[in-house]
């Protein structure tokens, strides 16, 4: 552990020292705000790299991600807000207050009653009158979706049953095609927010993200999209001018051979 306590101080006074007066002009006109788009970029090529399993890459996005962390402590001190030292002692307090069933006398058999602890003792913490409070509205709807979900179910407001969850969606289903008849847009709209809320729930239920799930759908589709493209060019031809027959004849011999 000394080494690891060794090398943050380094990394913290490596970025004390960039952002000196006589350090790099780029590193002192930043601020807290206009760090966040790198901040967002940096945790998203982190999941691209997990999702890869190229752990070469992961130590390398978790480090760039550790800079930006100091780098935000780094500004919020100069500007005599806190100090990292504060974060630090803030997550050690966090982590024990919030796990009673480690460091105290609370009971949790399994992973869903340690979680239910974890968002007990924060409710309580931060004071909150609802229970869904504290999911920020700027997170990925499906992502969303699913925290929502989760903060209800561990108050006790959960389907006991997954074939009752599947009774849902199939249920949205039809409510869907039948906005879908009538022609109005905004019912239409909201019985498809119904349905991918029930979806996201049937995921949750079946122990899957479905951010994770969508990603790697999203990330297929590409690749056997570009098989096509590929397959369309090596006829000579340009994709506007094959059929459809001949693009579905690719992507099925993709899908094979994944």
């Amino acid at each position: 552990m000394g080494e690891i306590g060794n090398q943050f101080e380094e990394l913290v006074n490596i970025v004390s020292r960039l952002r000196a007066p006589d350090g790099c002009p780029w590193d002192r006109e930043q601020t807290n705000h206009t760090l966040l788009p790198y901040f967002v970029e940096e945790v998203y090529e982190a999941i691209e790299s997990i999702d890869d399993g190229d752990w070469d890459l992961v130590k390398e996005e978790l480090g760039d991600i550790l800079l930006h962390i100091v780098f935000q402590a780094s500004i919020a001190e100069d500007e005599k807000n806190f100090q990292i030292i504060d974060s630090l002692d803030n997550i050690n307090k966090k982590l024990i207050n919030r796990h009673p069933h480690v460091f105290g006398d609370a009971k949790a058999e399994a992973a869903f009653h340690a979680k239910q602890n974890w968002e007990a003792e924060k409710h309580k913490e931060k004071g909150r009158e609802s229970r869904l409070d504290g999911v920020p509205n700027s997170l990925p709807s499906l992502i969303r979706a699913q925290r929502l979900q989760q903060k209800a179910s561990y108050a006790g407001f959960d389907w006991e049953k997954i074939e009752q969850v599947w009774g849902k969606v199939n249920e949205e289903i039809i409510e869907l095609k039948e906005a879908e008849i009538s022609g109005n847009n905004q019912h239409i709209e909201e019985e498809m927010g119904d349905l991918l809320f029930a979806i996201v729930n049937l995921s949750r239920h079946l122990n899957i993200s479905s951010e994770d799930a969508l990603r790697k759908t999203n990330q297929k589709f590409i690749r056997r999209f570009k098989k096509v493209e590929e397959g369309i060019k090596a006829k000579g031809k340009k994709l506007n001018e094959a059929s459809l027959e001949e693009m579905d004849s690719i992507w099925n011999e993709a899908k094979h051979n994944e």
